[in-house]
């Protein structure tokens, strides 16, 4: 059994890092098609804000997918949700490599996003099936490397394609080419269920909302689904964590190769390298928090999130108000450490709570529920943080995602305190 979990972990992971190669080509392409559009006219400023709403609409259509992705997966199996979003991010990220103008960009990145909104949906339910809650947290926390380390992995790739002289539309066919690849192997591996191979089910959490239902891994109907979450306090606080974290999460994801061009002073090539630090200390940071989620016991997670945001609201504040002179390693430094700070306790939200709020029935409604809602803010992290940027500056822009941290952690202490009660 331990042999065919960890081999479905390593076909997941490794397809969903593959995601990243044609999800992470924008950031890391943007300060070369901000070059581009000003060598046809427009200003630096106009195009980053233009770009940025490219990107605002491109996290707009992904969050409308999550809801309807996290339906599909509960009804018609994950296997075919995290296959179908590998296929389409290929054809669409190829479109956008002959496209041009950002009203054609803005339709191929919307199709992209859109498509992509399906793959994680899918992971979690393939994850409600294969796995024991009592090891939720380390596997998906394992899983979610996939979105961290590899999106490190790809931002490194993609820069060693740019230091090797492509341009962006080459970066944009090798990311499809390469994730091609990965969709063939998960295509002829990836089973939806151990009983596929011929393996029990491990158990559900008994605590999850539909723990009186039968275990059949196929919710009742869509209603059930929907009113049983809507009736939970708890459930409706975490979709309110995924908003302000996600807004965090999107824009240093988006942002920072552009950040680190325009006020650090690095290369293109070399912030490319840069913000891969982003995802890697994340990735870390994921590790941790999934070995002491599963140790901690019910208060664990909720404690986790609650001072990771915290603390990353004081980084994000140094930054804001910190006067670096011409050191370009200290805001490198501080990028990282927010991604140390809120990545790991930020990948419970669509992961083991989604499992522990849904069991074999709804997990992939949960997660669907919770990225949704949460990419529905993460719009905010395109345009909106390009406006504040050029008005007030990259210190001002993080003064404002200070803000959201603070926010956001109000929520989280609400959610622990409700915990304790309920206990």
């Amino acid at each position: 059994m331990v042999v065919w979990q960890s081999s479905t972990v390593a076909l997941m992971a490794v397809g969903y890092a593959g995601y990243y190669l044609c999800r992470s080509d924008l950031s890391v392409a943007m300060p070369l098609l901000i070059r581009e559009m000003a060598s046809h006219g427009v200003s630096a400023n106009a195009a980053k804000v233009q770009l940025g709403s490219v990107a605002s609409l491109g996290v707009l259509a992904y969050a409308i997918g999550k809801f309807p992705s996290g339906w599909l997966a509960d009804f018609l199996g994950g296997r075919r949700n995290f296959l179908c979003g590998m296929a389409g991010a290929i054809l669409f990220t190829l479109l956008f490599s002959i496209s041009g103008g950002i009203p054609v960009f803005t339709l191929v990145w919307m199709g992209n996003r859109a498509v992509q909104s399906m793959g994680w949906a899918g992971m979690v339910k393939i994850s409600s099936r294969w796995f024991s809650y009592s090891t939720y947290g380390t596997a998906m926390g394992i899983i979610s490397l996939s979105f961290l380390f590899g999106d490190a992995a790809a931002r490194e790739f993609m820069a060693r394609l740019m230091d090797a002289g492509f341009g962006w539309r080459g970066v944009f066919v090798a990311a499809a080419a390469t994730l091609a690849v990965l969709l063939l192997l998960n295509l002829l591996l990836l089973k939806e269920t151990p009983q596929s191979r011929g393996l029990p089910e491990p158990p559900a959490n008994p605590a999850n909302l539909f723990h009186e239902e039968p275990e059949t891994g196929k919710p009742t109907s869509l209603a059930v689904l929907l009113g049983t979450f809507a009736r939970s306090p708890a459930f409706v606080l975490v979709c309110l964590l995924s908003l302000g974290m996600t807004i965090l999460r999107e824009t240093f994801n988006l942002w920072t190769p552009t950040y680190f061009t325009q006020a650090v002073g690095l290369t293109v090539a070399d912030a490319a390298h840069k913000s891969a630090l982003f995802p890697l200390f994340g990735g870390l940071s994921v590790i941790l928090a999934g070995f002491l989620g599963d140790r901690l016991g019910k208060y664990g997670r909720a404690s986790i999130i609650l001072y990771g945001l915290l603390l990353t609201a004081a980084a994000l504040m140094v930054l804001a108000l910190g006067v670096f002179g011409e050191s370009r390693v200290m805001p490198v430094v501080l990028v990282a450490l927010v991604a140390f700070l809120m990545i790991g306790p930020y990948s419970y939200l669509a992961g083991a709570m989604s499992l522990d709020f849904g069991g074999k029935q709804g997990s992939a409604t949960a997660s669907g529920l919770i990225d949704g809602v949460g990419y529905l803010g993460g719009v905010l992290a395109g345009n909106s943080v390009a406006g504040i940027s050029v008005m007030w500056g990259w210190k001002g822009a993080f003064a404002a995602l200070a803000s959201v941290a603070l926010l956001s952690s109000l929520a989280a202490g609400v959610y622990l305190i409700q915990l304790r009660r309920q206990a």
